[in-house]
């Protein structure tokens, strides 16, 4: 679903990432993990093409789109929900859903009805502004409004970030629902461990500007762990 090939991207004149390689399949939820300024965000930003690399190439289902814009990489099919959530705060919560629609090609009947099912939250405060929602349930609308037109490749930064312990649960649950259909690539950036370990399958672990460990989850290993991610 994802193939990165020797991205690497500078900010002026610093390098951000060197030489990364990467390749996610249709129902593989991977965790990029490392430590603050690694990088992390700006992988992500580049795939979404926020970002764009100054060499290397990225395809999306058999497509090359290194140089295509954002909103063109969102009709093809890749969700992003970017740290810091990104609502649309003076839009009701089924406004900004239905904002998550306009990126859609197609838009399924029954797609409001799939991200309450998730986040069964969203359908009873579907009148409300959504700046009043507290963090975590800002989150759920982040990730819904994604979610709503059926991504093949979703993007997640930080989805932990500031909520509580039970929208955490919440969060974790939906990611391995997603895996578990197998019509969906993830990559999650999350620096909370024990959520990225539960939530996904497979790890990469970031370090300057480099992947330097991957493999699945359950063979992350405490001197890995001690290496690149302990503070």
């Amino acid at each position: 679903m994802l193939t990165i090939e020797g991205i690497s991207v500078f900010y002026d004149q610093s390098q951000i990432l060197n030489d990364i390689s990467l390749t996610i399949a249709s129902g593989q939820a991977v965790c990029l993990l490392g430590r603050n300024g690694v990088g992390k965000t700006t992988l992500l930003k580049t795939i979404m093409g926020v970002l764009r690399p100054a060499s290397g190439s990225i395809h999306f289902d058999n497509r090359n789109i290194t140089t295509t814009q954002p909103h063109e990489r969102a009709r093809a099919g890749i969700g992003y929900v970017p740290q810091g959530r990104g609502i649309f705060p003076y839009l009701t919560v089924t406004e900004n859903l239905l904002m998550g629609l306009e990126a859609a090609r197609i838009r399924p009947a029954t797609a409001l009805d799939e991200v309450y099912g998730y986040f069964p939250v969203l359908k009873d405060m579907g009148r409300r502004t959504a700046g009043v929602l507290s963090g975590g349930q800002q989150q759920q609308l982040a990730i819904a409004r994604a979610l709503v037109r059926r991504p093949q490749l979703l993007l997640l930064d930080e989805p932990t970030e500031g909520i509580q312990p039970s929208i955490v649960q919440q969060i974790e649950e939906v990611i391995r629902d997603l895996e578990k259909r197998g019509d969906m690539a993830i990559l999650l950036v999350e620096q909370f461990l024990d959520f990225a370990v539960s939530a996904t399958s497979y790890y990469c672990i970031m370090e300057k500007g480099h992947i330097v460990a991957r493999g699945p989850t359950e063979h992350l290993g405490e001197a890995a762990i001690r290496q690149y991610l302990a503070v």
